[in-house]
């Protein structure tokens, strides 16, 4: 059994490595895409495209999981990643690739939610802790390695190649997790929510559209008929949820405080951590030219690896994980802080450099501590939904403050210099201050959500 769980785990870490690099590797070949596709407009979509299917698929592959077992998901969304990887490198125009991403995503999603699923029925706590050191060396590899691997296989054997990669790495990952993952056990009647999964769907894709796509997210009439449209689907989601006999998101999950707090806090550390992403270039190039913001941004990423690594060591003596995502908010909360005060002062880089490491090391914490109280918490037959649902606030949430903040930062300032950038590192700073006082701040013994 011991074998078997080492096999699986193995599996799943490859899994979990393609789909964490396949967004970085990408972005930095999307120069050579577009010139070898002709393509002068549109690239934005290549990324978008996978984006929005790997945020809005994430809580179905969770309860797909829950009604027919890890292994049968985690080989599915293999074999959905490695197709769709043929089909990008195949790609003849710049449509195709697009269509070829959206699947790459639905696939990416199902790698990332059976591996954090499958990863808390086999491990106890304890030995998920223990275990953390190989997810951080993963997630480590991805983040450094990807631009650099992305950049030199399109400079080299041709951009396709970054797509390609990915079938020889399909193979070993699919075998190991046939072999290690157990099989479903339950023989029940139960069916996948199809019209719950359409309604998610459809306020997912008006999230993700106004995260993703500026002139969306900066048109009063998109955004305020996307706004509406999510709006209207989410309470439609929420209301069959609570009426479906077999719901996609159990109303058993949010019976458990800690896990309803758990998923706020997640999309609240999500819309500030995530959202402000895309505009922390921005403050690095204020005082910075190229070579100096990729200097300050490595700040960001060692606060990522610094955390992540002291996490897997720490935690073991200090297990209790409420108190770790009350200190990731606080962490994000300071680092925020400081970065839009060092945007009011044109990107000083003494004060931004360890903003940037405190936001990385916030993220690494706040990920990691509610990753495990998640796996840890609850019930097995609801585990998929439980971490699909944690992680699917966290990705939709960044989705939405990245657009909110930008719009913030458009409205009373009307622009993304020094001043509209304050603006958005200070919103981030007070949601993320939300999140601090939203977080559970003490567990139970037992879950509430465990079944009757």
């Amino acid at each position: 059994m011991h074998a078997s769980r080492n096999l699986a785990f193995a599996g799943l870490l490859l899994g979990m490595a393609m789909a964490q690099l396949d967004g970085l590797i990408v972005t930095a070949a999307l120069p050579a895409i577009g010139a070898d596709l002709h393509a002068r407009t549109g690239l934005v979509a290549v990324t978008a495209a996978g984006l929005l299917t790997l945020t809005v698929a994430t809580p179905l592959h969770g309860r797909l999981g829950d009604l027919h077992g890890r292994r049968v998901t985690f080989a599915g969304s293999v074999l959905v990643f490695a197709a769709a990887s043929a089909w990008c490198a195949a790609a003849p125009d710049l449509g195709s690739l697009i269509a070829a991403r959206a699947l790459q995503g639905v696939g990416g999603s199902g790698l990332i939610v059976a591996a954090m699923s499958a990863l808390g029925e086999l491990f106890d706590r304890d030995e998920l802790l223990r275990r953390q050191g190989w997810q951080t060396a993963v997630f480590a590899a991805a983040t450094l390695g990807g631009p650099p691997l992305g950049g030199l296989l399109a400079a080299g054997p041709g951009w396709r190649w970054i797509f390609l990669v990915n079938l020889p790495l399909c193979v070993p990952a699919l075998v190991l997790g046939l072999r290690g993952l157990p099989a479903k056990r339950r023989r029940d009647k139960e069916k996948f929510d199809v019209g719950s999964s359409l309604l998610l769907v459809v306020a997912g894709a008006a999230v993700v559209a106004l995260g993703t796509v500026d002139a969306l997210a900066r048109g009063p009439l998109w955004t305020s008929g996307l706004v509406g449209v999510a709006g209207v689907a989410g309470f439609l989601f929420v209301r069959r949820q609570r009426r479906a006999t077999s719901p996609l998101i159990a109303p058993k999950v949010f019976a458990d405080a800690v896990l309803k707090r758990a998923v706020v806090v997640n999309g609240l550390a999500g819309a500030a951590l995530y959202g402000t992403f895309t505009y922390v270039a921005l403050v690095a190039a204020l005082s910075a030219g190229a070579a100096g913001t990729g200097v300050l941004l490595v700040a960001m990423t060692a606060g990522q690896l610094a955390l992540s690594a002291s996490f897997a060591a720490l935690a073991r003596r200090h297990p209790e994980m409420p108190a770790w995502g009350r200190f990731g908010c606080l962490l994000g909360t300071a680092g925020l802080a400081v970065i839009a005060i060092a945007a009011a002062f044109d990107g000083t880089p003494w004060l931004l450099a360890p903003g940037l490491f405190a936001i990385g090391a916030a993220f690494a914490v706040c990920t990691s501590a509610y990753t495990v109280l998640g796996q840890t918490r609850a019930a097995r037959d609801l585990m998929g939904v439980t971490m699909g649902a944690l992680t699917f606030a966290r990705q939709a949430g960044g989705l939405a403050g990245a657009a909110v903040f930008g719009w913030l930062a458009l409205a009373t300032t009307g622009g993304l210099a020094a001043p509209g950038l304050t603006v958005a590192f200070a919103a981030a700073a007070v949601t993320m201050l939300v999140a601090w006082l939203t977080a559970p701040a003490v567990t139970s013994a037992e879950a509430v959500s465990s079944p009757s």
